[in-house]
């Protein structure tokens, strides 16, 4: 595949990606991050504390939405699935994310992952300070604790 197909592939991707999330119908919309308003979410870690949500647009519980997420320092999630892929991008902090046992690999912030829905996966936060994600999910956000 030479770069103009993989370039028109990863246009095409984004573009669908956008269109999947755009919440249809509503006005512009600029939210500065002094404005977010954090909620609990009931995910812990039973250590360093709750993962805290933030709506872009849509509800978390309900559907197709975007995310902030704020997660404690020091925090490693439980091996657990969502029913629905998600696309993340780290904003402050050091993530990592991927399947229970696998080497880590750290994502700055301005880093992007991917998370399969039904694959089970860790989540941490390695820095000393938060770590916060956005997350953009066609499905609502559900957190089940892998057996």
């Amino acid at each position: 595949m030479n770069i103009k197909s993989v370039f028109s592939v990863s246009t095409l991707l984004g573009v669908s990606l956008v269109a999947l999330a755009a919440p249809s119908g509503q006005p512009s919309v600029s939210t500065p991050i002094t404005d977010l308003k954090y909620g609990p979410t009931g995910i812990s870690d039973g250590v360093h504390g709750e993962l805290y949500a933030a709506p872009a647009f849509g509800d978390v519980s309900r559907g197709p939405h975007g995310t902030f997420i704020k997660m404690p320092a020091g925090f490693v999630s439980p091996p657990h699935t969502h029913s629905d892929d998600y696309w993340s991008v780290v904003l402050t902090g050091v993530m990592v994310n991927g399947r229970p046992g696998s080497k880590d690999i750290p994502l700055p912030a301005g880093s992007y992952y991917f998370q399969k829905g039904g694959e089970v996966h860790v989540t941490k936060c390695l820095t000393a300070t938060e770590c916060v994600f956005f997350v953009n999910q066609i499905g609502k956000f559900d957190f089940m604790k892998a057996e």
